[in-house]
């Protein structure tokens, strides 16, 4: 970690010097979490056995269950915490940045010492657990993913949760009235990318203030989907609001995997596509002419057009894909969620995906893994309240986004977006 500062000679002359600095915020955070954890054990504590599920009934391979001691477990738990929050001190003074392995696995840690406590006496299912939580970070994932492609080449998406409705919207009509999940999956793209040409088109052609452009769209969506669907889909429920929803495909072997075989090798089509999208986004980003263009568009717009580059058309084009991943994202709501479309059944999950995007440091991988963090925290949240713990019911609504505003204010403060993201570029 080092940044270049400017020192004047004694001959006048103006020299760059290195100048090496130690950045103790995510050690603060680690040390308030533990902290956090261990005055929670101490001020209500739990006895008993804590027992954690393995194994459902679909498995074919049967592990047993697993059962865990509460205090003594979640008392180790809290020490091997301290020695990450340790490890990340030592790095932050050799002047690096603690690693991801290392903030990923204290977050492992902590989560399970979380519900060792809170499952005293009682039974965590771990695979219907995570199971739970991929289908709950789908549509986050396919918004996160929206949001990179768009924010890289330098337009704020803050309409993520307008595409995640019409697309939500779309599904379901074209599929009730085909019978198709296929025709409904493409409509949904297709309702994304509606919302993200206005949003392109007003944001780069007319060089209107993105973020108002982004809100006033999902308050249209809103407004407008919800409008018809009083008028349009209530009334014809049979015909224009039923669903067909993609089944579940179990790939032979893989899907009787203990644990993860449920979890990644028997699910729908649109979670599959997932897998292969966030692949090929992040693979596309680096490693590809697109992903260079698109970068240089969102960082040194006028660099790039000194180069050859359309700046404007790159960046319209780009608003457009990510406006069709986001689309992939609403169809889950209505092609494997629930077969019918309700009014904001999204819920505000497209901001959840904004602040994953932010999280993620405008990264495909790290956006995806806080997705599934945030989804996990959401699964967590019905869990507690099946297990019953010694915390409020108001507490279980607020964690997932008391989760997420932690993490952007805690981990991603002062991480820096794209250049040139938000700005509108006027060749001169």
């Amino acid at each position: 970690m080092s940044t270049l500062a400017q020192t004047e000679a004694s001959d006048g002359t103006v020299q760059l010097a290195t100048v090496r600095e130690r950045k103790w915020k995510t050690p603060i955070v680690l040390a308030s979490v533990t902290v956090l954890l261990a005055l929670l054990f101490l001020m209500v504590p739990r006895t008993g056995t804590s027992t954690f599920r393995l194994s459902d009934r679909s498995s074919a391979i049967k592990l047993p269950d697993v059962p865990l001691p509460t205090a003594l477990t979640c008392w180790v738990l809290i020490a091997v915490m301290i020695l990450l929050v340790a490890l990340a001190v030592v790095q932050v003074q050799a002047y690096r940045t603690p690693p991801l392995w290392l903030i990923s696995v204290f977050g492992v840690v902590g989560v399970l010492a979380f519900l060792v406590w809170a499952s005293a006496g009682g039974l965590v299912p771990v695979t219907s657990l995570l199971v739970g939580a991929v289908s709950l970070s789908v549509p986050l994932v396919f918004g996160a993913l929206g949001g990179v492609i768009g924010e890289r080449a330098g337009v704020v998406n803050v309409a993520i949760e307008g595409q995640l409705l019409l697309g939500a919207f779309s599904a379901a009509l074209l599929s009730s009235i085909t019978g198709n999940p296929f025709v409904g999956l493409f409509g949904a793209m297709v309702g994304g990318v509606l919302v993200a040409s206005v949003l392109a088109a007003f944001a780069i052609k007319y060089l209107v203030e993105q973020v108002i452009v982004g809100v006033v769209l999902n308050v249209l969506v809103t407004g407008l989907t919800g409008f018809l669907y009083g008028a349009l889909l209530a009334p014809n429920e049979a015909t224009l609001n039923t669903a067909v929803r993609f089944e579940r495909i179990k790939i032979p072997l893989l899907g009787d995997i203990p644990v993860i075989g449920p979890v990644l090798f028997n699910q729908t089509i649109i979670v599959y596509l997932m897998f292969v999208t966030v692949a090929l986004v992040a693979w596309g980003l680096y490693r590809t002419r697109w992903g260079l263009r698109l970068r240089a568009v969102g960082e040194h717009p006028k660099a790039a057009d000194t180069v050859g580059i359309r700046v404007n058309p790159t960046r319209f084009w780009n608003v457009l894909l990510a406006g069709a991943i986001a689309g992939i994202g609403g169809a889950y709501f209505t092609l494997v969620s629930v077969p019918q479309f309700g009014k904001e059944m999204t819920a505000g999950l497209g901001f959840i995906a904004l602040a994953a995007v932010i999280f993620g440091r405008w990264d495909p991988i790290r956006a995806t893994l806080a997705a599934l963090l945030f989804g996990f925290v959401t699964n967590l949240q019905n869990l507690l309240v099946i297990l019953k713990t010694p915390i409020p019911g108001e507490f279980m609504l607020m964690l997932p986004y008391l989760v997420t505003l932690l993490a952007v204010a805690g981990f991603a403060g002062q991480i820096k977006a794209p250049a040139a993201d938000g700005k509108p570029y006027i060749k001169s």
